[in-house]
């Protein structure tokens, strides 16, 4: 049985990391990365098979493609904290000739990196690609992606939904970072995305919902996505976030997308979130 606690702590010091890197260097996207902080820490710590002496194939194990790649500090703290580089390289975010850039990249060969994926729309048809080759392969294992709610505004994310549906894809697990907002504003007033249950579905999809910023319901839901997989039908969770959450200046809206925080704010963010697993050295103090 999960520690929830645990994963909870773990996902509190994961929000740390990200208002760190993103202020020391001014530039970076917070926002999102606080939503999905819970997401992120029981896949990686709990629900995936997965395995920090990195190989780029990934054979028998699970791989993660993260498809809106802009919320990379959630994903590099996960992947420091569960053993794919030293926490300590967190200090080197967008700097010069560090390997954790701006979006992720591949040929600075940093370990859980397997896709570039700074432009949107991509990430689903790669994740595809790997899952249909697992199925080639023999490989068990599932394949797990992440796409954002605006980039559902891409044509190319589409096009992957119906080939995964008739290829009968099963061994992927989509999740959708629902949280209404995108770089303009609220998705609803940029370009409202309806129904997307009934869209999904209508694509040939077994369609779960979950709220992402509570652990416990992370865990019960990606469990069921298992059990619903490889039963003929890709599966996609529409998980609702809250942007900015577990900062309360920060929570809710589109402003800190792509905005890191001051001093002052820095501080207030810091004072709400929970040091667990000690904050990686810095050459500022915060």
């Amino acid at each position: 049985m999960a520690d929830v606690a645990n994963l909870e702590r773990i996902a509190s010091q994961v929000r740390r990391d990200i208002i760190r890197q993103t202020h020391f260097v001014n530039s970076g996207h917070p926002g999102g990365s606080l939503g999905c902080a819970d997401f992120f820490t029981a896949l990686y710590f709990e629900i995936m098979d997965h395995n920090p002496d990195f190989n780029m194939e990934g054979k028998n194990e699970d791989v993660f493609f993260l498809s809106n790649g802009h919320i990379s500090p959630v994903f590099y703290s996960v992947l420091a904290r569960s053993g794919y580089f030293p926490v300590e390289e967190l200090a080197t975010f967008r700097k010069i000739d560090s390997r954790l850039q701006g979006h992720p990249t591949t040929h600075e060969g940093l370990p859980g990196i397997r896709i570039a994926s700074g432009s949107l729309g991509q990430g689903l048809s790669v994740a595809l690609g790997v899952a249909l080759a697992k199925k080639m392969e023999g490989d068990s294992k599932t394949v797990y992606a992440l796409t954002g709610d605006g980039e559902l505004q891409e044509g190319q994310v589409w096009e992957a939904i119906m080939f995964a549906a008739h290829h009968k894809v099963d061994n992927l697990i989509v999740a959708v970072d629902w949280n209404g907002q995108q770089i303009d504003g609220p998705t609803k007033k940029v370009m409202a995305l309806g129904d997307l249950e009934s869209k999904w579905k209508s694509f040939g999809w077994e369609v779960l919902h979950m709220n992402g910023n509570k652990m416990t319901e992370v865990l019960s839901v990606m469990a069921e996505a298992k059990e619903k997989s490889g039963q003929g039908l890709p599966v996609v969770i529409l998980m609702k976030t809250d942007m900015g959450h577990g900062v309360d200046f920060m929570a809710g809206t589109h402003k800190w997308h792509g905005k890191a925080t001051n001093k002052e704010q820095t501080e207030n963010a810091l004072s709400q979130l929970e040091e667990t697993l000690g904050d990686y050295p810095y050459n500022e103090e915060i």
